[in-house]
């Protein structure tokens, strides 16, 4: 098990990393690409790196460049290297996980992480200044602003006009409009961009957070712990979370189902938690929609939706940092390749560049994952099922080796063939638990 790293916190003021061109992004004897990309999260950061990269003529268009989305900012080991994230944008490096059952049952879900090893926790505001200060030093230009209306081209030839109000640092506000050949949209689940494209509707969770700064003795036993809770008074199809960060803890919950309850459900969380966050500080409470699953259309002519605004939030963990990082690089390559290779942006070309890629690697994921929320999050049997689960080696194993690196891993036959046998019987013995962890709630409400 790694040593937890001592912590320091990180000004993103300080960061300043320049990237290469690799892809020429100017078509055959004629003028660059042209590309609003809007929102400037690790979504719309990492398009507007691989367009400016490629030299595309890029805009970064970002609302509220000093806010950051309410997020648990826990990441996949392998983004380190594959976005090449500063070790020292990293507050804390988990190697403990704990999973709570709905009776308090718990399972410690780090038995298994490989030597070495362990969960990176980042705040967000750190993470999407450096990745946006990247996009710039690449050759993006930042554009503090909310998008506001997209006028639709005419034709296949003529360019996507983008009207924002437009706000600098000293306050003063402008009306603006911009002429693209396309249009990338990372702008989140209330996607401006998605609406007026006509991208259609999809479900969202609720993600409600507050950042708790702890005494010091407190801090300490959360180093380098995560605590995970699920169970009806913390959430009725989700988990809330205790995540460790540079100074403080992020206590949290998401529902999908009872959004108005979502205060009721933060008192659980804290509840649960109980003397380990006691004596801590609310230092600031946070709100923001997250995607249940992908939206109905993803690419629209030359309109292509990334992270949030494209749905890519895994309904089983909630994670959808990697995955918007991820989306927007590939989205950004595939829209750059096409312009450098026949001087045209098309609704086809970014289909076959960027959503067949996207698919062929993560929809098989996504769909795991997401029967996963199905089958254990339905109830509190499912959930205590949930937990005896975690606490198995194999299936510790095989969870981390998918979520540090990000691929499906192959079972084996033998293993599997235990996993469910100890599914079976896990969802049976757990049902009698369940259900008396339901009654004695109910109970305590009517008392």
């Amino acid at each position: 098990m790694a040593p937890a790293a001592a912590v320091s916190c990180h000004s993103p003021a300080r960061i300043s990393i320049s990237c290469s061109a690799t892809t020429s992004s100017s078509a055959p004897g004629g003028r660059p690409l042209r590309v609003a990309v809007v929102g400037g999260g690790p979504a719309g950061a990492s398009a507007a790196e691989a367009l400016a990269s490629s030299g595309a003529k890029t805009f970064l268009l970002e609302r509220s460049p000093a806010g950051a989305k309410p997020c648990g900012g826990a990441i996949p080991l392998c983004m380190l290297d594959e976005f090449a994230i500063p070790r020292d944008l990293v507050d804390r490096r988990v190697t403990r996980m704990r999973v709570v059952s709905p009776s308090n049952l718990a399972a410690d879900f780090s038995r298994s992480l490989p030597p070495g090893a362990h969960i990176p926790m980042l705040r967000r505001e750190v993470l999407d200044s450096f990745l946006r200060r990247r996009a710039a030093d690449a050759g993006a230009e930042l554009v503090p602003g909310l998008v506001t209306s997209l006028s639709l081209p005419a034709t296949p030839s003529d360019p996507y006009r983008v009207h924002y109000i437009s706000s600098s640092g000293s306050g003063s506000q402008g009306r603006g409009v911009l002429e693209v050949d396309a249009v990338v949209g990372a702008d989140g689940a209330n996607s401006r961009v998605a609406r007026e494209v006509g991208a259609g509707d999809y479900t969202t969770a609720i993600a409600f957070q507050e950042r708790v700064r702890l005494p010091d003795a407190a801090m300490a036993y959360y180093d380098d712990l995560a605590e995970m809770y699920v169970g009806d008074d913390v959430s009725p199809d989700f988990y809330g979370w205790v995540f460790p960060k540079c100074d403080h803890v992020a206590v949290g919950t998401g529902t999908v189902a009872a959004k108005p309850d979502i205060k009721r459900l933060q008192s659980g969380i804290r509840a649960r938690a109980g003397g380990k966050i006691a004596g801590g500080r609310v230092v600031k409470v946070e709100a923001h929609p997250i995607p249940e699953h992908p939206r109905p259309r993803r690419v629209v002519g030359r309109v292509a939706l990334v992270g949030d605004a494209a749905g890519y939030v895994t309904r089983c963990s909630g994670e959808g940092i990697y995955f918007a990082a991820k989306s927007g690089r590939l989205c950004g390559r595939a829209m750059a390749e096409e312009w450098a290779r026949t001087g045209a942006v098309t609704e086809a070309g970014i289909r076959s560049g960027y959503l067949r890629r996207w698919d062929d690697e993560y929809l098989l994921m996504f769909r795991f994952l997401d029967l996963l929320q199905r089958v254990f999050y339905g109830g509190n049997a499912g959930r205590e099922a949930l937990v005896e689960m975690c606490a198995d080696e194999y299936v510790q194993r095989r969870t981390f080796e998918s979520y540090l690196y990000k691929r499906m891993v192959p079972g084996e036959p033998l293993g599997d063939l235990r996993l469910l046998w100890r599914t079976v019987g896990s969802m049976v013995r757990c049902g009698v638990i369940g259900r008396e962890v339901e009654r004695l709630r109910r109970l305590e409400l009517q008392a």
